[in-house]
């Protein structure tokens, strides 16, 4: 083994057909010993290129700030303008679909609620309605408000980072503390209803994990309440600024042809003109029995984006207000006590752990729960061999999943069809021959979340 490892002490490959064909790496003395300077793989590439030319090759990312999260693109610039640009992945790769795999199907949402971190919630929904799809059962009716309820106030605080973030990038930092500001208010809420501000792991196949608080009416109020004040704030402080209109209008340019040839979805395809929204194209979850609006645009450009973002909160903020009218008393999972997890145990003092009497219960009085209880908690349910793809609509456009069951109590294959990975592609149309200051514009403008890029 070691006659194929490369001499750490030179830095050359020191194999038969690489001794000859590498040059030492070139070293400088410091205070800690040696360091080599080794060059290589696609950077070398790239200035191999354009060797010659009268151009600037350069890396934006993957640690600036203005690449909107760890995205590395390389630039090929003639003066300001970008000739070309290659968008670089995989610096936040974490391995999720591949780990479902060793995890029960309800482990499984501790993980995909990870990826697009953003819209956990979003993630928790596809995959549980995957799981149930191939269960062929139905959750109840109080679960489906809930998940809906939940997911939309997941989108307003969605919406409200790309705002924040995009201000940021583009230098209005009022924009980056206002929207922070009210997100806030939407993870609080989020807290209350779910136990987590994010990576709640709430949605479980089934249902719900448990039922909401006792005043979560009045906490969803104040919320609306508080974002109907504020939200005007925006069309101040944004929507007419002349500066940010300047740096938006016109930039990032993807007309509805590209959108569909390139697969894009989300605001991106519907600042295209085309009115695709999956709550409506293909409900789930009851969406049909909701009345709201799909905003759309024509301009196509990074400015028809925000106005959509801004507008879609609205729209959520309305679906809200149905969603608390619809919560009538009724169970949160199943009935089925091979499949509900927990099995609707009774909940301690601390909000957290089992109570005293459900303890007793299991332990001393019925060996057949406890057993039950102990193998749905560490083997899971089988769900029948099969294979599903659900999708709902993300904050980014749409979110898909493919699983794969062989009949175990683990999924055989989770695939993700994740918008910010698709929505990349989309890149180098929207900037090549533009100026470098409008690639950030553009970036921002799609809301990439690298968590769910490199899932």
């Amino acid at each position: 083994m070691s006659e194929r490892l490369s001499d750490a002490t030179t830095g050359t490959d020191t194999t038969e057909n690489g001794s000859d064909s590498q040059q030492p790496a070139a070293s400088r003395m410091t205070t800690e010993g040696p360091v080599y300077t080794v060059t290589g793989g696609d950077w070398d590439d790239v200035i191999s290129e354009v060797g010659g030319d009268e151009k600037i090759v350069m890396n934006l990312g993957p640690q600036h700030p203005s690449t909107h999260g760890v995205l590395r693109l390389v630039l090929e610039l003639e003066g300001e303008t970008v000739t070309d640009l290659r968008s670089v992945i995989g610096y936040l790769h974490t391995g999720i679909e591949k780990n479902t795999e060793y995890r029960t199907w309800t482990q499984g949402v501790t993980f995909v609620t990870r990826m697009d971190y953003l819209s956990p919630l979003f993630n928790e929904a596809a995959y549980c309605m995957g799981v149930e799809k191939l269960l062929g059962i139905e959750v109840p009716r109080r679960a489906e408000v809930i998940r809906v309820l939940l997911m939309e106030i997941n989108r307003i605080s969605s919406h409200l980072v790309a705002l924040a973030t995009g201000g940021m990038e583009l230098g209005a930092l009022t924009g980056m503390t206002a929207g922070f500001r009210e997100r806030e208010e939407a993870l609080h809420l989020l807290e209350f209803l779910t136990g987590l501000r994010m990576n709640h792991a709430f949605i479980r196949p089934g249902g719900v994990a448990q039922d909401l608080p006792t005043d979560a009416e009045d906490k969803i109020n104040e919320f609306l309440k508080t974002m109907d004040k504020r939200l005007p704030d925006y069309d101040k402080l944004l929507t007419g600024q002349p500066i940010w209109q300047q740096r938006l209008k016109g930039i990032g340019y993807l007309p509805v042809d590209a959108c569909l040839a390139l697969g894009i979805t989300g605001p991106v395809l519907r600042s295209a003109g085309l009115p695709w929204d999956l709550r409506k194209t293909d409900p789930y979850m009851g969406y049909e029995d909701y009345d709201f609006e799909v905003p759309v645009a024509h301009e196509a450009d990074s400015y028809a984006r925000y106005l959509l973002r801004v507008e879609e909160i609205h729209q959520s903020l309305r679906l809200i207000k149905q969603a608390v009218k619809k919560l009538e008393p009724g169970p949160v999972m199943v009935e089925d006590k091979k499949i509900a997890w927990p099995a609707q145990l009774s909940i301690s003092s601390d909000g957290m752990g089992n109570s005293l009497e459900h303890v007793r219960k299991i332990m001393g009085q019925s060996m057949e729960s406890l057993i039950h209880h102990f193998k749905l908690v560490t083997e899971g349910f089988a769900v029948p061999p099969g294979q599903v793809y659900t999708t709902v609509e993300s904050p980014r456009g749409e979110l898909g999943y493919h699983m794969v069951s062989d009949g175990g109590t683990r999924p055989m294959r989770v695939h993700v069809r994740d918008p910010s990975f698709v929505n990349l592609q989309s890149m180098p149309a929207m900037s090549e021959g533009g100026m470098v200051a409008d690639v950030i514009a553009a970036v921002a403008s799609l809301d990439p979340v690298m968590g769910g890029c490199d899932r």
